[in-house]
This record gives C-alpha cells, sequence and structure tokens, in this order.
C-alpha cells in the first residue's frame, strides 16, 4: 500500500468513527503513521481527503452507474437502470451517513463545506441532475410519459433511497435491498408509462421492464 492509500484508509476509519466535523488531518495523519506535512503532499485539504474517501473507500457503485446513464438511455430496459440506481444510491447514502451527517451540527463548518465541493465541482447534486437527464431523454425516446417531470421523478427515485439509507440506521430489520429497488422503480414506472407504448408490450411485462429473453 502506498503512501497516499495509507492516508486514505486511515481517513476512512477516523472519519467513519468520528464524523467529519470532528476529524482532523492531524489526527489522520497519526492513524496512518505519518507526519500531517506528509498528508498536505497528497492532498489539499480534508475537503479534498473527504471526497477520496467516498470516491475510493465507500460505495463508489453509484459513481459509475451515474457516469454511464447518458449512454445507457434507449439502450439498457428503463426497468434495470432504474434499479441499479436504486441499489447504488441506497448503498452510498446509508454508508456516508455516518461520515456526514456531524457538518450540519455547525453552520460555519457547513457552509465551508458547501463552498469547498461547489469549487470543485462537486455536491450531492450531482446524481440528481444526472438522473434527471437520464430520464428526459428515456422521455424524449417514447418510454415515459410526456406530460411526466423528469427533475420530479428524479427526486422522488433518490428522496426515497434517502429516506431508506436513514431509517435504516434505527430499523432492527431493514427491508431487502433488492425487494425494495425492485418494488419503488415498479412502482415509478406504472405512474409513468407512456399512453402508447413505443413498442408492442408483452402482456403481464411492467411498464420499462426488458422484454424475457427466449
Amino acid at each position: 500500500m502506498n503512501t497516499r492509500d495509507r492516508i486514505v484508509s486511515a481517513a476512512a476509519e477516523v472519519m467513519h468513527d468520528r464524523g467529519l466535523a470532528r476529524a482532523t488531518t492531524k489526527e489522520i495523519a497519526r492513524a496512518a503513521g505519518l507526519s500531517e506535512a506528509a498528508l498536505y503532499k497528497h492532498f489539499r485539504d480534508k475537503i479534498d481527503l473527504f471526497l477520496a474517501v467516498l470516491g475510493e473507500r465507500g460505495p463508489t457503485q453509484l459513481g459509475t452507474v451515474v457516469a454511464r446513464l447518458a449512454e445507457r438511455a434507449g439502450a439498457d430496459p428503463l426497468d434495470q437502470v432504474l434499479r441499479e440506481v436504486v441499489r447504488a444510491a441506497t448503498d452510498f447514502y446509508q454508508q456516508s451517513f455516518p461520515i456526514a451527517a456531524s457538518i450540519f451540527s455547525e453552520r460555519t463548518l457547513f457552509e465551508a463545506h458547501r463552498a469547498a465541493l461547489h469549487e470543485r465541482g462537486a455536491g450531492p447534486h450531482k446524481p440528481g441532475r444526472a438522473l434527471a437527464a437520464y430520464l428526459a431523454d428515456e422521455q424524449r425516446r417514447g418510454r415515459l410519459h410526456p406530460a411526466a417531470d423528469p427533475a420530479a421523478a428524479s427526486s422522488m427515485i433518490l428522496g426515497a433511497c434517502l429516506e431508506r439509507a436513514f431509517l435504516g440506521h434505527f430499523a432492527e430489520h431493514p427491508t431487502d435491498p433488492d425487494e425494495f429497488a425492485t418494488t419503488l422503480v415498479r412502482t415509478l414506472l406504472t405512474g409513468l408509462a407512456p399512453a402508447q407504448p413505443p413498442t408492442q408490450a408483452t402482456p403481464g411485462r411492467q411498464p420499462g421492464q426488458a422484454e424475457p429473453r427466449e
């Protein structure tokens, strides 16, 4: 493991244990067995470390799924794509809550964190915008009802994922992730199905669902 990986691993451990607000670069450097100066050779500040932890030690599937949405429009089954989004988003929110929740306790810290994310072109709005753009593309292809609002649909999907992730920290027996994703997507697509599907639907097939293979 190289020096950078040691720092990211130590940051992930400290941030999970103490939260982003209480984690310090000095403590992270100590956990990595390095000086604080060595840490700054690889990372600009704690926000850079936070983004590295989310991208490299957290549930990275969300970034991968979101990055591929544009190329999958009109190519992959709508229900399949949305189930993958739901699973990835739920995992991401559930695992990032313990790290990020503490920044909301201090207004000054939160504002600094928000400004730093904005400067880097990052932020929690990115997945929602990408999903809305994907849904708008599918709508233009006739796979969603023309009256549907892609941005609202995106908010409904990710909002449900956020709620499940939050409540999952309190539930003794949370619902099965696959069952949650399937039910959410089926319910959403039932309401967003086009009045006249662009292709002949197989009897009994849910809106947006893939055609069965022979």
